[in-house]
């Protein structure tokens, strides 16, 4: 059965106040049935996202285990920390520090060995889209993870896709549009592993708000959501995660 998954990707954003006051208002909200709710926070915020009943993540990870790597989270920190997730091959790593499909892949295979729940970002450019590419740029960076995981791992994954056209820009895939590429991701996995295709959550990303919500839910394939700019508004995030509760 697959799990319904909203995320909140803080991304840069907050403050320990900040933090703090999040946490109090969301822990009084929670549990919200049958929906597992997650937070990304910058690293230095985690430890006070630990204390609430909110699950968290790291927002990256290294493939290094220790040594000298500066600036640098291990897998094994997150898991010391409280994580129980990790968010890795955002497009904003994937562009600003040219991380490959490869070392995403390496670094998923690294999170679930130190048995943290990798939520996989992918996702295509708007030139990508608009010369006909999306969908395998999606293929490629879906199967460069898939080709290193073994059936078990592969089925402990999350899939977030989010059109990178549709990040922070206020533009958002109709639901159509989104469901027909996590159609296209699920048939992918299910090339591999048919019944790690029915267990692999697949969310969306890219300008999710309350008030598209329930439409994108509503689609076969949409599991769930990963927030980026409207999880910092705390009654944003809240009205999504009823939302996904509600279809």
């Amino acid at each position: 059965m697959r799990r319904k998954v909203v995320a909140g990707n803080w991304k840069m954003n907050g403050s320990s106040e900040f933090a703090r006051a999040y946490c109090l208002e969301i822990s009084s909200h929670l549990p919200v049935d049958d929906i597992d709710v997650v937070l990304f926070p910058p690293f230095p915020y985690l430890g006070i996202v630990a204390l609430s009943d909110v699950a968290m993540g790291g927002q990256d990870c290294s493939v290094n285990a220790s040594g000298a790597f500066t600036g640098d989270v291990s897998t094994e920190m997150l898991r010391d920390v409280g994580a129980r997730y990790v968010l890795l091959g955002h497009s904003e790593r994937r562009v600003m520090h040219g991380e490959s499909d490869e070392l995403v892949a390496q670094k998923c295979l690294s999170a679930l060995k130190a048995d943290l729940i990798p939520v996989l970002c992918v996702g295509e450019s708007m030139q990508e889209r608009e010369a006909g590419a999306a969908f395998d740029v999606v293929s490629g960076q879906v199967n460069a993870v898939l080709s290193v995981l073994s059936k078990a791992q592969l089925k402990r994954l999350v899939i977030a896709y989010e059109p990178v056209w549709a990040i922070g820009t206020g533009l958002t895939a109709t639901p159509d549009q989104a469901q027909e590429m996590h159609q296209f991701i699920r048939a992918s996995i299910a090339n591999v592993d048919a019944e790690g295709a029915e267990v692999v959550s697949i969310l969306y990303g890219g300008s999710v708000k309350s008030d598209n919500a329930c439409e994108l839910f509503a689609k076969n394939d949409i599991d769930g959501a990963l927030v980026g700019g409207a999880s910092l508004k705390v009654e944003e995030f809240i009205a999504i995660c009823r939302a996904r509760q509600q279809v």
